[in-house]
């Protein structure tokens, strides 16, 4: 299960890096409500303005070249959660991305992404995030 999340997780950086909205569209669930907090912008609580928050950023000037890593997932039955790491231009950011089932497939219903904060000596405040994981009880 945790292979399905994070393939989930992987097409909704793959359709940033590629500007791809269509792709972006579809990564995103459609049944359940769904929310979006991009670094330094208020929350976005409705889908459509979510969809053109993405129409305004993969269209806009900003840096499409992300990376993202140390990516591990924490699968349930019908939710689901990834927490990886993302670097934008000489930005680093972490960020949550939740993922429901709808119809069959794991479709994302909510990503945040902040800065990493670090302390001094360069280290961030805890460990690196590792590859996989199981939903905490």
């Amino acid at each position: 299960m945790s292979d399905a999340l994070l393939a989930a997780n992987r097409r909704f950086y793959e359709a940033f890096s590629r500007a791809d909205l269509s792709a972006m569209d579809d990564v995103w669930a459609r049944v359940v409500p769904v929310t979006c907090v991009h670094p330094g912008w208020t929350p976005l609580v409705e889908r459509e303005e979510i969809m053109e928050s993405w129409q305004a950023i993969l269209a806009g000037s900003a840096p499409r070249e992300i990376e993202y890593g140390a990516a591990e997932a924490f699968p349930g039955e019908d939710m689901g959660y990834v927490i990886c790491a993302q670097t934008i231009g000489d930005t680093e950011l972490v960020a949550t991305n939740i993922f429901v089932r709808e119809d069959g497939e794991w479709k994302m219903v909510h990503h945040h992404a902040g800065p990493v904060v670090r302390r001094r000596g360069g280290r961030p405040p805890s460990g690196p995030v590792g590859t996989s994981g199981q939903m905490p009880n």
